[in-house]
């Protein structure tokens, strides 16, 4: 159980902030606790339909972008991209009305994937000159942000992320060992092949650099000297090595959380949004506000 906060500042911040957002009561507090919760029955049901929803709508969208299509299937398609816009919109706003700070939500992580999954259909609607300026299929792209909402309904996603975090500093030292590889290389096959070969300048070896040592060899640049090649031949072994290590240090963050306390609930706080507070939990882990009795079916 968390021990009540001790220091004055602390203290002030259970305090619900009148100014940013009130104390949610009745059926906001409801509302709250099946939207973002998924401890309860109907916030299980609640998250499942709106996966569905989600599948089923950015499935649509790449159907749907097949030059080929039937025109009677187009016109079902917009039919059902208006459905699942005014879904997408009505949960958008029930989101912003059981919050205790809206602000918060929305300029959060997917707060702004929320809006911007519903944002390019209404904007074509409400302003048909921007073909004038941008082919509405450019719009119509922004609505692949959806799958992006997949990732708060899925633990794996969570852990992945937080592997990631972990290891942002091993994978920004290795990057920066690659990088000045690919420079050193690049520098010798510009000297060694030169502009006749195809190597005009250090950044078009660069390029020819990174896409040998990431083993894709596009072709379009080639070594043609032996000394060349034999350089050539050392990048792509040493490519091989290179496309392990960040897989290798990812692994091993995800390994070593498998052996942490999993997230108890996906209790949130009001307050700052923060998941994962214990049951018996009575402050945010993050911010310290005062958390709500816990609701559970």
């Amino acid at each position: 159980m968390n021990a009540p906060p001790s220091s004055p500042a602390a203290r002030a911040a259970t305090q619900p902030d009148r100014s940013l957002g009130k104390p949610l009561t009745g059926w906001r507090l409801r509302l709250y606790t099946i939207i973002f919760e998924a401890d309860t029955v109907a916030g299980r049901r609640f998250d499942q339909a709106l996966l569905l929803l989600i599948v089923l709508s950015v499935v649509m969208v790449i159907i749907d972008s097949v030059p080929t299509l039937p025109t009677s299937v187009s016109r079902v398609f917009d039919v059902a991209e208006w459905g699942f816009t005014a879904l997408f919109t009505l949960e958008y706003v029930l989101r912003l009305l059981c919050v205790q700070k809206p602000l918060v939500y929305a300029r959060s992580f997917f707060g702004v994937i929320d809006l911007l999954s519903i944002l390019p259909t209404w904007l074509a609607l409400l302003v048909p000159e921007l073909h004038v300026f941008i082919d509405v299929r450019v719009l119509r792209l922004l609505r692949m942000f959806r799958v992006l909402k997949l990732t708060g309904y899925v633990a794996e996603y969570t852990q992945l992320g937080l592997a990631l975090k972990a290891s942002r500093r091993k994978i920004l030292v290795f990057l920066s060992f690659v990088l000045m590889v690919a420079l050193i290389m690049a520098t010798v096959m510009y000297v060694v092949e030169g502009p006749a070969n195809g190597f005009t300048s250090i950044p078009t070896a660069m390029y020819w650099a990174v896409t040998t040592m990431t083993t894709v060899g596009f072709g379009d640049i080639t070594p043609k000297t032996d000394l060349g090649r034999l350089v050539s031949s050392v990048m792509m072994l040493l490519g091989w090595g290179i496309l392990a290590v960040p897989t290798g240090i990812v692994t091993t963050e995800m390994a070593n959380l498998r052996g942490r306390p999993p997230t108890p609930t996906t209790r949130t706080c009001q307050n700052c949004l923060t998941e994962g507070h214990s049951p018996a939990a009575r402050y945010c882990l993050h911010c310290g506000s005062a958390l709500p009795e816990y609701l559970r079916d």
